[in-house]
Order: structure tokens, then sequence, then C-alpha cells
């Protein structure tokens, strides 16, 4: 079939089973928009920001587990995507990102909105090409696809120039992909390893698990489950593998790290095996490393071998698959019985408990959660911006399943979480959707109200309001003498008439006893997103919080009278 260069992008896209991009036009790539014009099996939604639009991809691919797609014109529209990239890149998700570029020959004359996005990108992204024959492109975008989905999942970028959109080409669609320099199915697991695992975890007398976001990746939350039971071995996550147990699972631990529970962090200081299934020992984890589970051997299972050994030695590794390597590791394993290591931790899960402070004066932020959790029962999607909201909602949120706790995790993005909320909305229409944000995060990206109400959809804000960037204050308190420096952003707007000049639904809570109503009334809502602003403790802290580079030891654990 003859078309032209933009056609051919979107029935590529269309063939490769992609029915949703988030975008912005500009000059070269209004060729795509022509070609978008008259489709009805692929939607574009209008973002605001290109930072936004990446943002709403990796939402939605991190909330449904398919590829996001994302679009944006030459110049400042693609380097605008490069915040996104980096945040998917660091948490390995599928995103592709198109962009388009000056006419191929001008490339590298300086020309009009002339950005050399694929050498800016590369460091974070999985892969990305620039496309100069239109005879390439249906093959680029499948092959893109193909690799941002496939072994470890990470962004792709395709950055096509104005004229190759333009030319003509006899479209023909592209069935199967085959690139020889890559593989992501080369490994094969070595049953010796297997069987390696099992008598470690035979020998062991306080085995911990420590899981990851490959887990939730790979769809092994089944086969972790199983193995815990089997075993008896109790599971602590990153934050990025919340929901890879549920989180009502007596053998769930929660999240450990810097701000992990104390019971977390206790078992993994002192076991004697620990088990990182699809996790990547990243700093925010294991503090100081010279001090890091110390008294344990390592069991390390991944599907990319780059990480074994990266960070942390380990005396028995696994390349694979996480859910095809647990299913192998369950069939070997010895059954185990509840041991005193077992009670030992959760006598130090009952006196390190979470608690909400009985505080009626005034809004603190993780009863604000808790409530949240229980009324929602984990029943909803919550998608997270960055600081002590993100801490508070991961350690008082309770997760039952998978992909459906979404968070920037290795990057920390402030403003990613009210655009990532409406790409997971758009991808789960049924869920409802929460975006736990705090007011200097979501005023990073407050822009995408438009389309979340052009939209009609029903995202809830939750807006914990205490007038700071809370993370950044609460070091300058806890570190720096309480020199609270660049950090008192109380000069705001009122955050209910910015959501009524939107066409939005706007609340304000200033007491604990108005926080039930709130939620009550927002979930009522389900044709326009709803803000709700929490008038939250001003400083109020994150604890348990282990200082950055700093072991157990130096655990706070009691929030300050």
């Amino acid at each position: 079939m003859k078309m032209n260069g933009a056609h051919a992008l979107i029935q590529s896209l269309v063939d490769q089973g992609v029915d949703m991009l988030f975008g912005i036009p500009g000059g070269y790539v209004i060729p795509i928009y022509d070609a978008l014009y008259d489709r009805k099996d692929i939607r574009n939604m209008l973002m605001r920001h290109e930072q936004g639009a990446v943002h709403a991809a990796d939402g939605y691919a991190r909330a449904t587990g398919k590829v996001g797609v994302c679009l944006a014109t030459s110049g400042p529209g693609a380097t605008n995507l490069v915040t996104g990239l980096a945040t998917a890149y660091m948490d390995s998700i599928p995103v592709l990102a198109i962009t388009g570029q000056t006419k191929t020959s001008s490339l590298g004359k300086d020309s009009f909105q002339e950005a050399d996005i694929t050498g800016i990108t590369l460091p974070v992204t999985k892969h990305n090409y620039l496309v100069k024959d239109v005879k390439d492109l249906a093959r680029t975008i499948a092959e893109a696809i193909f690799v941002a989905s496939t072994g470890r999942p990470g962004p792709v970028l395709v950055d096509i120039p104005g004229d190759v959109l333009l030319a003509e080409v006899d479209y023909e669609p592209v069935k199967e992909v085959s690139i020889r320099s890559y593989n992501p199915n080369s490994w094969e697991i070595d049953e010796a390893d297997i069987e390696a695992a099992a008598e470690i975890i035979a020998q062991a007398e306080r085995p911990i698990l420590y899981v990851g976001g490959g887990i939730i990746a790979s769809g092994a939350t089944e086969e972790l489950t199983k193995l815990s039971e089997k075993t008896h071995i109790l599971v602590t996550s990153t934050l990025l593998g919340k929901g890879a147990i549920s989180e009502d699972h007596p053998h769930c631990l929660g999240m450990l790290g810097m701000h992990g529970t104390a019971y977390a962090n206790h078992a993994v200081h002192e076991c004697d095996l620990l088990i990182a299934v699809g996790a990547r020992f990243d700093d925010r984890v294991t503090g100081k490393l010279a001090v890091f589970a110390k008294k344990a051997r390592v069991i390390h299972i991944d599907i990319d071998p780059a990480e074994i050994g990266k960070t942390v030695p380990v005396d028995v590794s696994i390349v694979g698959d996480c859910k095809e390597v647990l299913k192998r590791l369950i069939a070997k394993v010895a059954k185990r019985e509840e041991t005193d290591w077992n009670r030992q931790i959760m006598r130090w899960r009952n006196e390190f408990a979470l608690q909400c402070p009985s505080d009626e004066t005034q809004v603190l932020p993780q009863c604000v959660i808790e409530k949240l959790s229980e009324m929602t029962n984990g029943n909803a999607i919550i998608v997270t911006d960055v600081g002590q909201h993100q801490m508070f909602t991961a350690l008082y949120y309770k997760v039952t399943t998978p992909r459906r706790f979404l968070s920037s995790g290795g990057l920390g993005t402030m403003g990613y979480g009210f655009p990532a909320a409406i790409g997971a909305q758009v991808g789960c229409p049924d869920m409802p959707v929460f975006a736990v944000c705090g007011d200097g995060g979501f005023q990073m990206t407050l822009q995408e109200l438009a389309p979340a109400v052009e939209h009609k959809l029903p995202v809830k804000i939750v807006l914990l309001n205490n007038k700071y960037l809370g993370m950044v204050r609460q070091w300058q308190e806890l570190f720096w003498n309480k020199r609270y420096s660049g950090v008192d952003i109380s000069f705001q707007p009122d955050f209910k008439m910015l959501a009524e000049a939107y066409g939005a639904e706007g609340i304000v809570v200033e007491k604990m006893s108005e926080v039930e109503g709130a939620f009550k009334r927002a979930m009522e809502i389900n044709d326009r997103p709803v803000i709700i602003d929490f008038h939250t403790a001003r400083e109020e802290n994150v604890f348990p919080m282990i200082p950055a580079g700093q072991s157990i030891e130096e655990m706070m654990v009691n929030r300050p009278k």
C-alpha cells in the first residue's frame, strides 16, 4: 500500500498493538498529526508539556504492562522528554518516544530547532534510532517496541527527519522481529545454579527474601508468594517492588531501606542469607555498603547479568526471567516450617509497628494515607510524586496487587506523579486512580489538569500541602541545624480555586475530622479530576529514617516530641 512516512508510522504503531499516544505537535511532526486526523483505531491525548507526555506514557506502561508511547517535535520538544526518559530508564519501564527532526540534508548544520536527540538521550535510553530512509520506518518501529518490552524493559527513542515523514513508501506490516545483535532470551538457566541456591536455602537459619521491580515486570508475584509460603521465608521489598507480594500477607515485611520499616531493616541486617530477586541493591536500600547484610550469604536472581555483583558480592547468581527462575526454585527447594527466626522478626514487627499518632489538632500526612488505604482496601491505583508524601505512602498504604503502586524510584522525579496518574487512568479506565502529590512537585506539572478535564478523567489528586519542599526541609532540620534555605513555598495558589479555574473539583481539608468525608466526596465524582488540598502539619517528618550513606545503627525510628 502506497503512503507517506507519517501514515506508515501510524500504521506501524497500530500494527504493533499501540492504540494510545501522549504528545504535543510542532513543525516537523505536523505530518504525523495529519496522519492521525481521520484515524479511529489510535488516539492522541494532547498534553500541555512534553515532560507531561512522557510521564503519562510511563504511567500507562506501569499500570498496564504495555509499552507507553509519547510524541514530540524536534529541538526543545525532544529535549523536554529527557527527564521522563531518564525516569523510565532508571526504573526499567517500557516507553517508546517518537521525535521529529530537521530534514536529513540539514542534519549537523545547526538548523532551526535541530537537536542531536539520539546523542543527548544515549545514556538514558535502552536504545535509540535515527531513521534516514522511509523504507526503514516500519521495521524500526517494530524493533523499537520489541526492544523496549523484552528482556530488562526500558525506554527507546525513534528520531524521524521531516523529509522521511513526507517521503512515499510501499508499506508492508512487520510481523516478526529478529535483531542479530539483540537476543533478550539468550540466557539459559543453569540447573546447577538452581540446585546450589536450594542447598544454601536449606542450610540457612535466618533467610530473607529481598525483591524489587523485576518481580512486577516479569509477572512473578504468584511464584514469589508460593516460594515464601513453602519455605516460610519472609519478604521485604524495594519501593518499586511494592505489590510483589500482597502487603496483607503475613509474610510481607513492607519496604526496606532509608525510609523502610524498622523491622524489615533489622531482618536484613541480622539475616544469614539474603535472596535478592529482581532488585539491584541501590544505595537507598544498602546505605553504608561495608555493613549492609554483612552476616549474610547472597543469592542474586536477575534478568540483567550486568546487575549481578555490580554492587554486592554474591555467592550464587542466576541470570534469567524472575518468573521462570522462581518456578524452578520452588520445585527444588525443601519445605521449611516457621522457625525462631520468623518469631524474632514478628517481635521486631510488634516493637516497631507503624502507628499514626493520636493528634486531632493538625492534619498528619501519614494518617491521611492510612485513611486512604483503609477506604480503598487496595482496590485503586496509587501514583506518587516524589518527596515526603511518597515515603509516607510507601509506608502506610497497603498494596495488595501488582501494578497498582506507581512511583519514580531511581531518578526521584518531582512532577512525575500527576501526569503518570493520567496515563494510568487512560490505561485502566475502570480503576480508581489517586495521585498522591506534595505541593512542590504538583506545581511542576499541574498544567496537565487541562487534558485531564478535557477527557473527563476522574483522577483524585491527594495534595499533601505543607507549604514546604518537605523532604529537603527535613534534611535541613536534621542535618543542617534547621537552616531552611530555599524550601518555603508558602507563596502558592489557592488550589481549590485553581481546580475550579480548570473545570475540576476542589476540596480543602484543614482538620483530621474532615479527611474521611473529603475522600468520600471525591470518590463519588467520576467525570472530572478532583484536587483534595490537605493542609498538613508543616514540619512533620518521615520516620523511620537511615541517614544517607549510614547503617541501621544510625536509624531514627521515633517521631520527635
